[in-house]
């Protein structure tokens, strides 16, 4: 992490980017990259859970990225706050960080081996219900089963 600069005028003026770092997030992240940061992940969803009495969160989005707390609001802010310090972490290094999952954008794959007469089966059941495609059917088979069409 970047130390604060000390607010000399040479400091300043020779471009130093500590002297332009936003607080909040430790201090550590250029102004404009905190604020963008903290601007995707409020739509960034953050899941839950309860053990011995004491929350913890993680993102769905960056789901190694981990906060914790006594109540759920305080380990949701926690969350957040980590959330939000990677992601001005990926905008510094140049990178894009992930969309939020709720824009339903579909940016994750996974490979399904069948055989010849399983795809047969399948993609004339997919056809039969109006489907474009075995992928089609198949997401939307799977998310009918866990009960979250």
């Amino acid at each position: 992490m970047c130390a604060k600069s000390n607010g000399s005028s040479k400091r300043k003026a020779k471009g130093n980017k500590t002297a332009d770092r936003a607080g909040g997030i430790s201090g550590s992240f250029a102004a404009a990259n905190a604020r963008e940061a903290a601007a995707i992940t409020a739509r960034y969803q953050v899941i839950l859970e309860a053990e011995d009495g004491h929350w913890y969160g993680r993102g769905l989005e960056l789901p190694h990225v981990f906060g914790d707390g006594a109540t759920p609001d305080k380990c949701v802010a926690a969350t957040r706050e980590a959330l939000t310090a990677a992601v001005a972490y990926l905008l510094e290094q140049g990178q894009k960080p992930p969309a939020p999952a709720r824009t339903g954008r579909r940016t994750e794959q996974v490979n399904v081996r069948l055989t010849s007469e399983e795809k047969a089966i399948i993609e004339g059941t997919a056809r039969r219900k109006g489907f474009s495609g075995l992928s089609d059917y198949l997401r939307a088979a799977a998310l009918e089963s866990t009960g979250r069409e």
